[in-house]
């Protein structure tokens, strides 16, 4: 089957038509699954490409949003607890006090691995000696 240039471009024309007008049906049935096995089965290679040039986003329901924010909350709640746990007793996400934030901030603040004293001493001598090297080039 030979095409020319023409009826490839007008083919795309066409697609992208086609396209825009299932987005538009979707949006007006409110994004519900199709009716039919039959349409289905003839537009199933568009829905993936639809669906990457940016189909239908951000439509979550209240309730699932609800549910996020709920384990959001817990997940806080037990890293809250674990945290004011080294400090005293467990805390609530309700009942936050300043002994319990600021343990919370020096645990946070800690960072794993880093770099040991003798390393750092090394890294500093090297900076002092490059800083020297860079004011003794300038004539100062």
């Amino acid at each position: 089957m030979d095409l020319s240039v023409n009826q490839l471009e007008e083919a795309v024309a066409v697609r992208r038509q086609i396209d825009q007008l299932q987005n538009r049906l979707n949006s007006l049935l409110g994004g519900s699954g199709r009716s039919s096995s039959s349409s289905a089965a003839t537009t199933s290679g568009s829905s993936t490409a639809t669906k990457k040039r940016g189909g239908r986003r951000g439509s979550m329901s209240p309730e699932g949003r609800e549910r996020i924010a709920a384990a959001a909350r817990a997940r806080w709640a037990r890293a809250k607890a674990a945290s004011a746990g080294n400090s005293g007793g467990s805390q609530t996400s309700s009942g936050n006090t300043s002994s319990s934030k600021k343990s919370a901030k020096s645990a946070s603040s800690k960072k794993g691995g880093g770099i040991s004293d003798a390393g750092r001493k090394k890294l500093s001598q090297m900076m002092k000696a490059r800083w020297a090297a860079r004011r003794k080039a300038q004539g100062k």
